[in-house]
């Protein structure tokens, strides 16, 4: 499983001194690119250059634990088959000390000459 290290930003933190909710899937989108750059080779910068728009369709977040201040996590990326040809899940969790604080699956597609679809370096790194 591919894995990210971060540290918690104190800027992330509200009044309850937890890291409030809505930053959860920043840290999980700097993993899905660090993945699909280091993992599959796609540099997304580029991939839009060159004319396909990488997106996000939808997520599900299931929160288990509360991130705080000076927390250090693991924030894990693997792929998944969608029941839909032209997406694929990206499925995520966030760990501190190998204990869940979330989980999520982002449904994600590439639009490439105007038509969704799943780039080959994604569709062949898909466990079977």
């Amino acid at each position: 499983m591919f894995t990210k290290t971060y540290s918690v930003d104190e800027n992330h933190v509200d009044f309850q001194g937890v890291v409030d909710g809505l930053y959860y899937p920043f840290y999980m989108e700097w993993t899905r690119h660090a993945f699909m750059k280091e993992e599959l080779g796609l540099d997304l910068e580029q991939e839009f250059a060159e004319g396909r728009l990488h997106m996000i369709l939808e997520y599900t977040l299931r929160f288990k634990k509360s991130l705080q201040k000076g927390d250090e996590m693991q924030v894990t990326c693997g792929l998944q088959a969608n029941e839909k040809r032209s997406r694929v899940n990206f499925v995520q969790q966030i760990l501190v000390n190998d204990t869940v604080y979330a989980e999520a699956v982002f449904t994600a597609t590439c639009i490439a000459n105007g038509r969704p679809t799943v780039p080959d370096a994604v569709k062949n790194a898909i466990p079977a």
